[in-house]
């Protein structure tokens, strides 16, 4: 997979996390490890901060449920208007985390 693949590849799956549910960033790159060959949550959120803007990226977390950087407040309102189950700290991640396998 070439490198623009394993981008399109990315946004493809945050696209599909369905309202009110999130993954971090670690899982979508997971997620995509066997097709890809790469694993790495770092490459997911740069790929999320250059190319997301698209997509429901409010909907990728960092693995304790954080909300995304700088975009706190308008990820919890987003989150909040879905329904996803949220902590004051970001994401209740035992509830809200969504895996591609479950389908929509």
């Amino acid at each position: 997979m070439t490198p623009d693949e394993y981008v399109e590849a990315v946004l493809d799956l945050v696209e599909r996390i369905p309202p009110g549910r999130v993954m971090s960033y670690g899982a979508v790159a997971d997620a995509l490890a066997e097709r890809s060959g790469r694993a790495s949550a770092r490459l997911v959120g740069s790929i999320m901060a250059r190319h997301g803007g698209g997509v429901p990226w409010h909907r990728v977390v960092n693995s304790a449920g954080r909300l995304p950087p700088g975009h706190e407040m308008e990820a919890r309102a987003r989150l909040r208007a879905e329904g996803c189950p949220l902590r004051p700290a970001g994401v209740d991640m035992a509830a809200a985390s969504w895996s591609p396998d479950e389908g929509m």
